[in-house]
């Protein structure tokens, strides 16, 4: 019989969503499509991430981040969205918490918009559709620089 510590590990690598001390980033998504929200959600976890809330709009997620603060390292915000968008639900985040950490996430098309989120102080964003490898690496680059 093989045990498990017999065999080698197929994937030394460390997943990239640990901090230093080996503790998960932890990750409020921020999206009226609850496709997107899963598939992100699906995107982190598989790396380490821990999802620690979701909501539907900015307002909710304003509420949510509010409520959450400091146990969110990171907010993933879609920036069309109900109730409040995702523009005015990165100001309020940001007037609320300077420190916050917010990417973006945008259809294509929206390059304006975008731009106008990073001068406000999104530290990055993702094009949907969503590319598992082009997510992890912004998402990583935020969090590690």
């Amino acid at each position: 019989m093989i045990a498990k510590s017999d065999m080698p590990p197929m994937n030394d690598k460390r997943p990239e969503g640990l901090k230093p001390d080996g503790t998960p980033y932890r990750v409020l998504i921020i999206d009226d499509s609850m496709f997107i929200a899963k598939q992100l959600g699906q995107i982190l976890t598989s790396e380490g991430f821990e999802v620690v809330g979701t909501a539907s709009d900015g307002l909710s997620g304003l509420e949510k981040y509010k409520e959450m603060t400091p146990a969110v390292d990171m907010v993933t915000m879609d920036i069309t969205m109900p109730n409040m968008d995702g523009v005015a639900a990165l100001e309020r985040i940001l007037d609320y918490d300077k420190g916050a950490v917010v990417v973006m996430v945008s259809a294509l098309g929206k390059e304006d918009v975008v731009k106008k989120c990073l001068l406000l102080g999104a530290k990055s964003y993702i094009v949907k559709p969503l590319d598992r490898k082009k997510v992890l690496e912004r998402i990583v680059s935020v969090l590690k620089h």
